[in-house]
């Protein structure tokens, strides 16, 4: 594995691999049941049941049902974000229910409260976002134990607080204790981290659905202020502060802004109350029909435009067991598919910081004085086959790795294979396989893309890269082709891309 790029990285790595065992079982055995269709409804009902508890704890808080059903909807905005077959769907539907059973235990001692320790256990080996279970447990009980200072007791505070500790301890009970702030602080002052966009500060402008509720949020509380509970003002902040530090967790704003937005709204006057159901059911049949039309409800299965299964089969019908490199996102579904045959490069896992940098500098072309070219280190790692796709979609930026092999100057890699998902270069072909023109990993890069902005137009910025390249090559017409399409979709005002196409007219 290469010496620590940091004296924290074992520890990382171990972590990396362990904190998730319960939930990667949980999954298999959901697969293994139900293949993926199975699993894609398993995370649909574990999200189903986030925005159902938010619901729930919205409707004891204010004892309206369509402001709690507004709750559920909203928090569902956001967490259609993050639809994704990842352990962290469990780490909402835990951090929901322990709001919950605070919320309907926590004041009165009842005895639903000793559903909190097998919770915490349970969770705390099934995703590292334990932690945020001990957030809600440290915020009730500070709100208890003030409760006591001022005279005001709640019933059951003595017994919330043997809980939370008793929480606590067996939380601690999973393959990396209690190291997670730790590792989190590792996690902060790491370069793969830093890379990855999920962990990236969050981009609070334009206006989505997370930033519309936190703005909404801090309007409401402040307003009502003089009624807020500590425990929300705690968990508000707190959370916040989470989402500000990382894009993936909005998630947090979307499970307790809603709630909070509801209970402190002041009470709006009544319509007809048949009026209001119809509108309601009307509002649930829209979302359905959008939804269907569009082809993202009710597709229980994998999405096929995605990965790159074609990739994959020829390596497999050709016996192809050479070392290879892989792009990050391809990771995970090669490794599924190809061992034992292949072993990949890197996968999300992000095992190693030191191969990281190696990964990013190779595939970006990267050649700078000091350090080994992108060639070096691809003889360094003994590299013989690259399977990759060739953009970061949200930022938009090629993966220089592809064009530079493109380039008839260079005879090394010989372009093998190529769909609109991937490309496969081998140093040394097999006989039975052929070798294309190296040029058609331009034709690759404009497939891709295609493929990209058919099925997620709202991140175009492949596009705009594609009309730089061609710019660099002097292909204005495809320049110009690419950078017209780009600005045919919504997209941040971008003067410098309209310059550059009005230039081409």
């Amino acid at each position: 594995m290469g010496s620590p790029a940091y004296a924290g990285e074992p520890s990382t790595r171990y972590f990396n691999l362990t904190h998730e065992w319960l939930a990667q079982v949980l999954f298999y055995a959901v697969y293994r049941a139900g293949g993926f269709g199975g699993v894609v409804l398993f995370r649909a009902v574990l999200l189903a049941l986030v925005c159902g508890i938010v619901g729930w704890v919205a409707y004891g808080r204010c004892g309206g049902f369509y402001r709690a059903l507004a709750a559920a909807f909203a928090s569902a905005g956001v967490l259609s974000a993050f639809a994704a077959d990842r352990p962290f769907v469990l780490t909402f539907l835990f951090l929901a229910a322990t709001i919950a059973i605070l919320e309907w235990a926590g004041r009165e001692g009842r005895p639903g409260l000793w559903l909190l320790p097998p919770l915490l256990l349970i969770w705390a080996n099934c995703h590292g976002g334990f932690f945020l279970g001990w957030v809600v447990l440290a915020a009730w009980s500070a709100e208890a134990l003030l409760r006591r200072l001022l005279t005001r007791p709640f019933p059951g505070d003595r017994m919330l607080w043997t809980v939370c500790a008793i929480s606590v301890a067996l939380s601690g009970l999973n393959p990396n204790g209690f190291r997670i702030p730790q590792i989190l602080g590792y996690y902060r002052g790491s370069f793969l981290t830093s890379r990855l966009l999920e962990w990236a500060p969050t981009q609070w402008w334009p206006p989505r659905w997370y930033s519309l509720l936190l703005f909404g949020a801090v309007a409401v509380l402040l307003w009502a202020r003089g009624r807020v509970r500590v425990v929300d003002w705690l968990l508000f902040a707190a959370f916040s502060v989470a989402a500000l530090m990382a894009y993936r967790n909005v998630v947090l704003i979307g499970i307790v802004a809603p709630i909070l937005i509801v209970s402190y709204l002041p009470e709006w006057k009544r319509g007809s109350p048949v009026l209001l159901q119809f509108s309601a059911a009307a509002a649930v049949i829209a979302a359905l029909a959008v939804g269907i039309a569009g082809g993202s409800f009710f597709q229980l299965r994998v999405n096929p435009w995605k990965w790159p299964s074609g990739a994959a089969d020829f390596l497999l019908a050709h016996h192809i067991t050479q070392t290879m490199f892989n792009s990050y996102e391809y990771g995970g579904y090669l490794m599924w598919r190809l061992w034992p045959q292949e072993r990949v490069f890197i996968d999300g896992r992000a095992l190693n910081e030191a191969v990281f940098q190696d990964y990013a500098r190779i595939l970006y072309n990267h050649d700078e004085s000091g350090g080994k070219s992108a060639a070096q280190l691809l003889d360094q790692y003994g590299v013989q086959a690259i399977v990759m796709n060739s953009f970061e979609y949200v930022s938009g930026n090629v993966y220089n790795l592809a064009p530079a092999l493109a380039d008839p100057k260079q005879t090394e890699w010989k372009l093998v294979y190529s769909d609109p998902q991937a490309i496969v270069f081998l140093r040394h072909p097999p006989p039975d396989v052929a070798a294309l023109n190296s040029l058609g990993v331009f034709e690759h890069l404009e497939a891709e893309c295609d493929l990209h902005l058919e099925h997620e137009p709202q991140y175009p910025r492949c596009a705009r890269s594609l009309g730089q390249v061609f710019s660099r090559a002097h292909e204005f017409g495809r320049a110009r082709q690419w950078i017209g399409k780009y600005l045919s979709l919504p997209h941040e005002r971008d003067p410098e891309a309209e310059e550059a196409f009005r230039r081409m007219m």
